[in-house]
């Protein structure tokens, strides 16, 4: 599978880690950044992983800060990314099964690389369900924010 990977500092030392499993997994890695523990804006990270997995360049992405959650954020902002924040495996499992997850997010300072190989596995392995919940992930990707606000429906189309 071709999957892009990115990170900040917060990141830095898990993401390295997942990246020598991932290829040793047989995953085709590109790996973003960043490159050393120095200091860097993690949007910047989510949104280049982000576009390139809702514009069809990779399969998946996987991000990772110091929690998961500025990166999950950040990605889901993104028309086309369904990111999830999985900090076990069964989340990993249902985020797959039941939302079409295309971007995990991790957190570097939550997860061991044990437990965060884990988790990945189990994410890259698990197929979406389809059925019921392909119009609920229609919906999420059809879902225009700002509409909720106005009192019109928060849905496109």
């Amino acid at each position: 599978m071709k999957i892009m990977v990115g990170c900040d500092h917060g990141g830095y030392e898990l993401k390295e880690k997942l990246v020598v499993h991932l290829r040793q997994q047989g995953h085709q890695v590109e790996d973003i950044g960043a490159h050393s523990l120095d200091s860097v804006d993690y949007p910047e990270y989510a949104v280049k992983v982000g576009r390139a997995v809702a514009g069809g360049a990779v399969e998946r992405g996987i991000l990772v800060c110091g929690s998961g959650i500025g990166m999950c954020i950040a990605a889901n902002r993104i028309p086309g990314v369904r990111a999830v924040q999985a900090n076990e495996p069964y989340a990993a499992k249902m985020a797959r099964r039941h939302n079409d997850s295309n971007v995990l997010c991790l957190g570097g300072r939550f997860l061991g690389p044990g437990l965060a190989a884990e988790v990945v596995d189990v994410w890259l392995a698990e197929a979406f369900e389809g059925g019921r919940h392909q119009k609920r992930v229609e919906m999420i990707d059809h879902c225009d924010g700002d509409a909720g606000v106005t009192g019109g429906s928060p849905f496109k189309g």
